[in-house]
């Protein structure tokens, strides 16, 4: 089976300690891994015309999607993908351009766009949108299209993101343990 990393103009994606990435995932020119990261089955990020970090112990799951904008006179930085460390971003989510925190959860096929920050600790819904340039503030659960805050967090739940984040090293390690090739 081919290799899911691939070079773009020269570019090609870097990959920290104990990351997972299954075979059928594509991840393209500027792609930056960080440690105990993993990509799940048909995860397609393409880092062509800006970057794309993925933080510690951040999992992306099946089906999800990961793209930026490039620079123009209006955004002359364009919109690089940055996602921070411990986030969950559920299957089928398409992240575009955007600023992800720390201890995140985002939700199965939530869509957050272009210039959108999403502050440390909080839930973005599952289906939510989160429009261009929106900021969500940390600690609070988003939800709708377009996203809207919903309530606080509980002490429970910001214990889950951390859990979540846990659970898929977990996981990624007993898949690394079966030595799939890339």
């Amino acid at each position: 089976m081919p290799s899911p990393l691939r070079s773009y103009k020269t570019i090609y994606p870097t990959v920290g300690n104990n990351v997972f990435i299954d075979p059928s995932s594509v991840i393209i020119g500027d792609v930056r891994l960080a440690d105990d990261a993993s990509i799940w089955p048909l995860v397609a990020a393409r880092g062509d015309v800006n970057y794309i970090t993925i933080g510690k112990r951040t999992n992306i799951q099946d089906g999800s999607v990961l793209h930026v904008s490039r620079v123009s006179d209006d955004h002359p930085n364009g919109f690089p993908l940055i996602i921070g460390d411990d986030v969950t971003v559920g299957h089928k989510a398409m992240l575009h351009g955007c600023q992800v925190g720390h201890r995140v959860l985002v939700g199965m096929g939530a869509i957050i766009l272009d210039g959108a920050v999403i502050e440390d600790d909080v839930i973005v819904g599952a289906g939510s949108l989160v429009p261009p340039n929106k900021r969500l503030a940390a600690g609070f659960l988003y939800v709708g299209s377009p996203a809207k805050q919903a309530r606080p967090l509980t002490d429970k739940e910001k214990t889950f993101l951390s859990q979540s984040a846990d659970n898929y090293v977990r996981l990624k390690n007993e898949y690394l343990c079966e030595e799939l090739p890339l």
